[in-house]
């Protein structure tokens, strides 16, 4: 598990993803979620009113909630800005 380090205190993410599918794999609800382009199979027990289109925040492999579109875009978009920071990083440390 990854573990972030935010004003000095230890936190896992939960991140968005969009709902492309459902299906059941013995009686577990689960579905087919798009995070930014990768594909995961997740359970959606705990989100029993999702629909295919719907944004969930997952850890895990487990979606915890649903999310607005709106909130689940700009999440999206803030964790691609701190992954190009971190890259940034990256690159100046090889050199």
């Amino acid at each position: 598990m990854n573990f972030y380090i935010f004003g000095g205190k230890k936190m896992c993410l939960s991140l968005p993803g969009k709902i492309i599918s459902f299906s059941n794999d013995d009686d577990i609800a689960m579905a087919s979620v798009d995070f930014g382009g990768v594909r995961r199979d997740i359970c959606t027990e705990w989100v029993p009113e999702a629909k295919v289109g719907d944004y969930v925040l997952a850890h895990v492999g487990t979606a915890l909630s649903l999310i607005d579109e709106k909130n689940a875009l700009e999440n999206i978009s803030a964790l691609n800005e701190i992954s190009k920071g971190l890259e940034l990083e990256d690159n100046k440390s090889d050199k």
